[in-house]
């Protein structure tokens, strides 16, 4: 016997949440499946993407947008995560009636304590697959920053790790961003 699991939508997953199926529950869809969203936050990943947000939001000015746990559809995939952060285009009227795309997407950010293998590995082969350019994983636990970029054939060509110094996103390389300010907050 084959067992075969049922996929949703885009449309279906928005159905869901216009009647109130999914309220309360913390979940995204990833790949046509709905996934529950981990425990909530503890207060240091909280503070720390609060301050991380704030932080990019300095740097970046009007340049982009920084949302904060806020969804981004990527169609080809029927998905629709919230990571913690996405930096992405500033069409703030346009957001209205949908949630970013793939190519309003400057890079994305996942802050992750107990989510770690759905980060680097669900999430990573997801935003690879919609050609978002670059997606940041801050690990918590082990104070490790792995950025991915470059993405082709569904997975990230380039993969980098730091735990200290400064980095500039592929979309502004004259911003310097520094790492333990994104790793440990103000």
């Amino acid at each position: 016997m084959t067992v075969t699991i049922a996929k949703w939508s885009l449309d279906d997953y928005h159905r869901m949440i216009e009647i109130g199926l999914l309220a309360g529950r913390q979940v995204e869809l990833l790949n046509g499946e709905i996934i529950n969203t981990s425990a909530p936050e503890g207060p240091e990943h909280a503070q720390i993407n609060t301050d991380s947000a704030e932080y990019l939001r300095e740097l970046l000015g009007s340049k982009a947008l920084v949302r904060d746990a806020k969804p981004i559809t990527i169609p080809n995939s029927n998905s629709e995560p919230a990571p913690d952060l996405a930096i992405v285009e500033p069409l703030r009227a346009i957001y209205r009636s949908h949630h970013p795309y793939p190519e309003n997407i400057f890079w994305l950010i996942e802050y992750s304590k107990t989510t770690l293998s759905k980060d680097l590995e669900i999430k990573r082969k997801t935003y690879a697959a919609a050609l978002i350019n670059e997606y940041w994983v801050v690990d918590l636990k082990n104070q490790q920053l792995t950025v991915f970029r470059e993405p082709i054939n569904g997975n990230y060509s380039r993969e980098l790790a730091f735990t200290f110094g400064e980095i500039s996103p592929l979309a502004f390389p004259e911003i310097k961003i520094s790492i333990q300010r994104l790793l440990q907050g103000f």
